[in-house]
Order: structure tokens, then C-alpha cells, then sequence
């Protein structure tokens, strides 16, 4: 009897795509990934760069369906859960739909670590489209974490800081073990998540194991000084060569 099919939510950031990698490796029947591109700040989605997730599906090889609502229907919401809730409407709607396409979902895959904010909402939805939740990354080390991704042979890019610590010189660089060794600083300073689940910082994966060819980008830097802010304008994306980690864990 063949497995319900699985939808994996996906941003192209390293926590969703470290939650799909999980699935895959697990034998996991990955037929749907699902990327919400939110009009605007989010409490419950990875807002920027979300476009690029076209092209990391193409290289993985797996379908993705694209949510695009107008604007979350906030206007008249007066908290930041009552916000959340009108946040995952359009992303239900559409999986409701995607139930009725392929038989059901057996599983959904979230990359949820320590935002209860999130994984509760995600879980709420899946009791009520009876899937199975999965969700690698909930409560697990943070460094534990990265260090994973990093041996697995991910390739993570930050595309966008927002928080005490970091300067322009941030945007654009791979997370690296130098990097998350400046980062454990910053932890420490500043109290900056490790992983940048407060929106201290926002990445893409641009290559893994998963992957059959290496995003590639051409960008330019935006900087706020007066928000210590910035991120990556994309001015041209895409596929490169065979992905050297694919390559390597065949």
C-alpha cells in the first residue's frame, strides 16, 4: 500500500530545508513543497528572498506550490496571537485543497526549534487535516544544529540582520564555522538566537546534499544605519552546475 503523500513547508532558509532534508532521509514521501510569501512583516512565516525557493525546488526536484495572500487580514486583530491565527488561514486553505489533489496528507514537515508560537499553530492545523506533524528541529540545541547542517554539507547564506551586533559586512556571508563561532559571541553579547528564530538574522540554503545544482547569486546590499538593519536586494538568481554535495554523498 503506498504511503499517504507528505507536504514539506519551505521557505528555501535552513530550517525548513532542514526539516525536508530530515524527511527525505527518513524515506518520508515528500510529493508537495508549500512556500508562503507573506506581503509584508510576519509573525509566522520567513519573509525575505521567498522567491528564490523556486528555484531551490527545481534543483531538489520536488513540486512547489506557492501561497501568495494579498495582506494577512490583520486590520482588526488586537494581538499577536489572534494574528497568528489569521496568518495561517491562506496557508490551510491551500493545503485543504492540496488534501482533496492528492488523497490526503500524511505528514507535514515544519522547522519550528523553539518558537512554540509557531510549532503550536502548525500542530493545531495538522490535527485538523489529520496529518502527522514533523518537526526535527523542536527543541534541540541550537549550536547542536548548525553544526549538523554544517557537516551535512549545507551551504547557508544570510540574506538579511536585524538586530543589536551586526553591521552591512554580515549580508551575504556563509554561515560557516567561523561565522557561527562570531554568532555564539553575539549569543552571548546580545542574546542573538543562534539560529536567528527572533529575526535577528534570515538565510537561504543555496546548496546540500539534496540539492542537483547550487543556487547562485548576484546581489547588492541594503543597509538602514539607523535600524541596524539591512538585507540582500536579489538581482539575479540562478541554477548553477551539478551540486559538488550532491556529488559527494552519492
Amino acid at each position: 500500500m503506498t504511503e499517504t503523500p507528505w507536504v514539506s513547508l519551505f521557505s528555501g532558509g535552513k530550517d525548513s530545508s532542514w526539516a525536508l532534508y530530515r524527511a527525505l532521509e527518513a524515506g518520508h514521501p515528500i510529493e508537495r513543497l508549500v512556500t508562503v510569501h507573506p506581503d509584508g512583516d510576519s509573525y509566522m512565516y520567513h519573509v525575505p528572498a521567498t522567491d528564490l525557493a523556486t528555484l531551490a525546488a527545481e534543483s531538489i526536484g520536488i513540486p512547489l506550490v506557492d501561497v501568495y495572500p494579498e495582506r494577512f487580514e490583520t486590520d482588526s486583530v488586537t494581538d499577536a496571537g489572534a494574528q497568528g491565527d489569521a496568518e495561517l488561514e491562506p496557508l490551510e486553505q491551500t493545503l485543504e485543497t492540496l488534501c482533496e489533489d492528492l488523497g490526503g496528507i500524511g505528514g507535514i514537515t515544519v522547522g519550528a526549534v523553539e518558537s512554540d508560537y509557531q510549532n503550536s499553530r502548525v500542530q493545531s492545523m495538522c490535527d485538523r487535516l489529520g496529518a502527522t506533524l514533523f518537526a526535527p528541529l523542536w527543541q534541540q540545541s541550537p549550536t547542536a544544529l548548525a553544526h549538523a547542517m554544517l557537516d551535512a554539507g549545507f551551504e547557508i547564506r544570510i540574506v538579511q540582520v536585524a538586530a543589536a551586533g551586526f553591521d552591512e559586512s554580515w549580508l551575504g556571508r556563509t554561515l560557516d564555522r567561523d561565522t557561527l563561532s562570531e554568532l555564539q559571541d553575539l549569543n552571548e553579547r546580545y542574546g542573538v538566537h543562534i539560529l536567528g528564530e527572533g529575526g535577528e538574522f534570515e538565510t537561504i540554503v543555496t546548496d546540500g546534499p539534496h540539492m542537483r545544482a547550487p543556487i547562485k547569486l548576484a546581489y547588492e546590499t541594503e543597509w538602514d544605519e539607523g535600524g541596524m538593519r539591512g538585507r540582500l536586494s536579489i538581482t539575479d538568481a540562478w541554477l548553477g552546475c551539478d551540486s559538488a554535495a550532491a556529488s559527494d554523498s552519492q
